[in-house]
C-alpha cells in the first residue's frame, strides 16, 4: 500500500510538472475566397469594424483557442492580401487623386486596413490562446486596429471607394463570411492564389506589413501638417 501511495504521488507531481499542450478544438470554417468578394472598402465610412467582423462571422471569436491552424493560415492570407491591395492599389490611386476623390479613396483604404488588422488580431489571439508568446505583437496590432477603427468612425457617412484587386485566399472550410460582399459587381480577372505560408514566412510577412504600416502612418502625419 505504501508503494502505491508513492506511485500515485509521483504521477501526480509529474502531471503538474509537464506543460499541457493546448488543443485546437474547432473545425475549420474559412474557405476559398476572392479578395474582391470580401473587401469592405466600398460604400460609406463609419462601420468598418462591424463589416470586418461580419466577414469572419463563422470564426469562434469568443473562444480563440478553438480557431484551427488552417483558419489561422487563412486569416494570415487575408492580412497579406489586404496589405498588398493597400500598397499596390490604394496607395497609387490616392497619390494620383485629389479633392473628394482622394478622400473617398483614403476612406476605402482605412476600411481595408480595418479588415487587414482584424484578421491579424484574430490570428494572434488564436496563437496566444494556444500557447504562443505573441502578447507584444498582439498589443501592437490591436493598437493599430483601434486607431484605424477610430479614423473610420471619424469619417462616418462619407463616401468610401472600393478598388478591385486580383488575389485569392485559400482555406479548407466552407466559406469566408455568409455571402460575397464588397465587389459591387466589379469584373474579376484571373486571381493570384496565395500559397500556404510557413511560420517563418508568417513572421517575415508580419515584419513587411509593420514596415508598410509605419510608412503609411508617417505619410498620413505629413499630410496633416
Amino acid at each position: 500500500m505504501h508503494f502505491s501511495t508513492i506511485t500515485v504521488f509521483s504521477l501526480s507531481a509529474l502531471s503538474v510538472a509537464l506543460p499541457t499542450a493546448k488543443r485546437q478544438n474547432g473545425a475549420s470554417v474559412l474557405g476559398n475566397a476572392v479578395y474582391n468578394d470580401i473587401s469592405i472598402s466600398g460604400g460609406t465610412a463609419g462601420n468598418a469594424e462591424a463589416e470586418a467582423l461580419a466577414i469572419f462571422v463563422n470564426v469562434d471569436t469568443a473562444n480563440p483557442g478553438n480557431i484551427s491552424k488552417d483558419d489561422q493560415d487563412s486569416l494570415n492570407q487575408v492580412n497579406q492580401v489586404a496589405n498588398n491591395a493597400e500598397t499596390d492599389a490604394f496607395n497609387p490611386a490616392i497619390k494620383a487623386a485629389s479633392g473628394d476623390e482622394a478622400t473617398a479613396l483614403q476612406n476605402g483604404k482605412i476600411k481595408n486596413k480595418v479588415l487587414k488588422l482584424e484578421a491579424a488580431v484574430l490570428k494572434l489571439k488564436a496563437q496566444q490562446a494556444q500557447g504562443s508568446n505573441v502578447a507584444a505583437k498582439l498589443a501592437e496590432e490591436q493598437e493599430k486596429l483601434d486607431k484605424n477603427i477610430a479614423l473610420d468612425k471619424a469619417a462616418a457617412g462619407q463616401p468610401s471607394t472600393f478598388l478591385p484587386f486580383d488575389a485569392q485566399i485559400t482555406g479548407v472550410g466552407p466559406a469566408i463570411g455568409d455571402a460575397p460582399t464588397g465587389s459591387k459587381g466589379a469584373k474579376k480577372g484571373k486571381s493570384a492564389v496565395v500559397v500556404f505560408e510557413t511560420d517563418a514566412a508568417d513572421e517575415a510577412d508580419d515584419v513587411e506589413n509593420a514596415i508598410d504600416d509605419e510608412a503609411d502612418d508617417q505619410a498620413d502625419d505629413e499630410e496633416d501638417e
